[in-house]
């Protein structure tokens, strides 16, 4: 067994059989820096929905969960430290492409719109203010960059590169899965206003989905009961943090020292809040 990644929030352990370990950590990143103080039991909630969402999405496209038992995996994880946080997964040929998916006017998109230009191949025929919702959702994928930052491309680039029929298969799955989630959220006062999926092949070339599933750190959440078009809606994530930074001119910088234990105790709250909302009704 060895450590394959120590990414901005998971530690990924890959068992050399065709099996990895995920451990999802209490980090929290903000402005591309890691911060040095943990949010209490951010990395449970994370993985809570995550197992939640592919359970729930399984009739549209296979994960890559083997179990979430941790007697199922090598006994270095079998420890209360672990408990919550891990899961045994198949080891996949990963896409290399971040396929996001767009439900509403907003972030660059309404920064495009605005101008009048098209959004990586999307066009849009009526008016949108901030924050309303599309017509329908669309796919947006971006490139995995393995430094810097990831590049938006068109569907249409996607499908080219891939081949047509796995890139369509791809859009179907993507769009299948948010729309079947995003009634879930809404039906318990969550908005999925965007998100971002992650796909790999298996060892018969079936596509699954990986990685983590919409969770209010690869997502845009928003509070439905404070929900209003024409401005930027109320979130489930680490605005609070980000919020905080921005007011302290501390966003960016490496080597902040701590995060307030109220600020820590307000954002856990956020996350635990949106993780009782889905996972519990």
């Amino acid at each position: 067994m060895k450590k394959i990644i120590s990414g901005k929030v998971r530690e990924v352990y890959d068992l050399e059989d065709g099996r990895m370990v995920i451990v999802t950590t209490d980090r929290i990143s903000a402005f591309d820096v890691i911060l040095p103080t943990m949010i209490t039991d951010k990395g449970k909630v994370l993985n809570a929905l995550s197992n939640f969402w592919f359970e729930y999405t399984k009739d549209i496209v296979k994960s890559h969960m083997i179990s979430s038992n941790l007697k199922d995996m090598p006994a270095e994880f079998q420890k209360p430290e672990y408990e919550g946080r891990t899961i045994l997964v198949k080891k996949l040929k990963m896409i290399p492409y971040e396929v996001i998916v767009r439900g509403y006017m907003f972030g660059s998109m309404y920064e495009a719109y605005k101008k009048g230009e098209p959004f990586l191949g999307h066009s849009f025929d009526k008016e949108y203010k901030e924050a309303e919702k599309l017509a329908e959702p669309i796919v947006t994928p971006s490139t995995k960059a393995a430094e810097g930052h990831d590049i938006n491309v068109t569907l249409e680039y996607m499908k080219k590169d891939l081949g047509e029929e796995l890139g369509t298969k791809i859009e179907k799955a993507a769009l299948a899965v948010y729309k079947k989630c995003y009634e879930h959220a809404y039906k318990n006062g969550i908005i999925i206003a965007d998100t971002k999926f992650e796909f790999g092949l298996d060892e018969k070339g079936e596509l699954i989905l990986a990685d983590e599933v919409l969770t209010p750190d690869s997502s845009r959440f928003w509070d439905l009961s404070k929900y209003q078009v024409g401005g930027s809606p109320a979130s489930y994530d680490k605005q609070f943090v980000r919020d905080w930074l921005k007011a302290n001119n501390l966003a960016g910088d490496p080597n902040i020292k701590s995060i307030p234990a109220d600020v820590v105790e307000a954002t856990s709250k956020i996350y635990r809040e949106c993780q009782t909302k889905i996972c519990h009704n």
